[in-house]
Order: structure tokens, then C-alpha cells, then sequence
């Protein structure tokens, strides 16, 4: 327990920049993820072709080399100094934006075909389909696959240590320069994150029983 109580402050500034880099990438990844998943079912063809590219694009390039873009190309394209956490934090949510886009994809293509049409014939927009018809009943189907992407955000938030961002990542390097066993650190940090996993297995649990019972 020393390399914790003797270094609270150390490990409170790492916790705190992983929870920044998730909650903040999450929150965007829902965002931009809600945009692009509207875009793959679009009618539109422009539309969907826009949404697929960004998908494939991004998805398939390493998250290691989308946040080598946010932390070193996007400063000198924009001609100025961006704080590293909210680099870090764009690049997880526009990368994890993929996942979740694909997410909703398949969580709309659970929800039969006719309802939409049925929608479409009474008048109602296609945003206005998506939003008070087809996302409602897609959402109890996405729950699982999405808090998976979620879980996966968690853990990619370690990449950011790479780039000068204090999280649990890099934590194990600051205490080394401090003398702690390093093992010991690392023992702490799967601690840790096994935790935030088990959390948010709970927070999947208490959803998707809410959704069952709202059937």
C-alpha cells in the first residue's frame, strides 16, 4: 500500500486524466458516433458514402497513429499550442466514433424494416424516424456492444501515455523516477482498471434490466 499512500498525489492526477480522457472521449465518441451511425442507414447515397469512408478510414488506421496526427500534425495545421489531455481526447472519441457508429448500424438494422416505412408513410422526416421511432428500439439491442466499446475506450486511454498525458498509462514511469517497485505499480494500475471494467459490467447490468422491464 506504500506506493500508493506515499504517492497519493502522483496517483490522483494519473485516475483523474484517464477518467478526463474517458468520459471526454466517450462523451464525443456518442456524439460523432450518433452522426456517422444516422449516415451509414441514410437514404441519402452521399451520405452513406461519406459515413462508410470515415468508418473504414478510421477505424483501420492504429490508434497510436491518429493520435501521432492530434498530438504532433494538428498544433502545426492550426498554428498554435493545444493542451495534450484535450489532443488525447479528441483522438480517442473521433477514433472510438467509428466503433460506436458501427454499434447503432447494427442495433437499426434489429429493428424491422416496415416500421420505418410505415413511419415514412405517415409523414414523419428521416431524422424524425431515427429519433422517436427506430433509435428507441435499437437502444436495448446496442447496450452490450456498446458498453464493450466503452470498455475498450477505457483501456485505450493508456495509449495517450505515449504522448505526454498523465494517466495510468504513464503512471509507471513517474513513480519509477520516485524509486517505487515498478511491478508493484503496474499490480495497482490492473487493480485499478479491473474496478472501472467491473463498474461499468454493472452499470450494463442495472441498463439492460431497465430496458427489459420498459418492454
Amino acid at each position: 500500500m506504500g506506493v500508493i499512500t506515499d504517492n497519493l498525489d502522483l496517483w490522483g492526477e494519473a485516475v483523474r486524466g484517464t477518467l478526463i480522457l474517458f468520459f471526454g472521449g466517450g462523451l464525443l465518441a456518442l456524439v460523432v458516433g450518433l452522426l456517422i451511425g444516422a449516415m451509414r442507414v441514410s437514404p441519402i447515397p452521399i451520405a452513406r458514402t461519406v459515413g462508410a469512408v470515415y468508418v473504414n478510414w478510421i477505424r483501420n488506421t492504429p490508434l497510436t497513429l491518429v493520435m501521432f496526427f492530434f498530438a504532433f500534425c494538428l498544433p502545426i495545421l492550426l498554428r498554435q499550442r493545444i493542451d495534450a489531455i484535450l489532443l488525447a481526447t479528441l483522438a480517442l472519441g473521433f477514433y472510438t466514433a467509428t466503433y460506436v457508429a458501427e454499434t447503432i448500424r447494427s442495433g437499426v438494422n434489429t429493428v424491422p424494416v416496415g416500421q420505418a416505412e410505415a413511419a415514412r408513410a405517415l409523414g414523419l422526416t428521416f431524422g424524425q424516424v431515427m429519433t422517436l421511432v427506430v433509435l428507441p428500439q435499437a437502444s436495448r439491442s446496442v447496450i452490450p456492444p456498446m458498453m464493450s466499446v466503452f470498455i475498450a475506450l477505457l483501456k485505450n486511454t493508456t495509449v495517450a501515455a505515449g504522448f505526454s498525458v498523465l494517466n495510468l498509462g504513464s503512471i509507471r514511469s513517474w513513480l519509477s523516477e520516485r524509486g517505487e517497485n515498478q511491478l508493484a505499480v503496474l499490480v495497482w494500475v490492473m487493480v485499478i482498471f479491473i474496478v472501472m471494467v467491473l463498474l461499468l459490467a454493472w452499470l450494463q447490468r442495472v441498463m439492460e434490466r431497465r430496458w427489459k422491464v420498459a418492454r
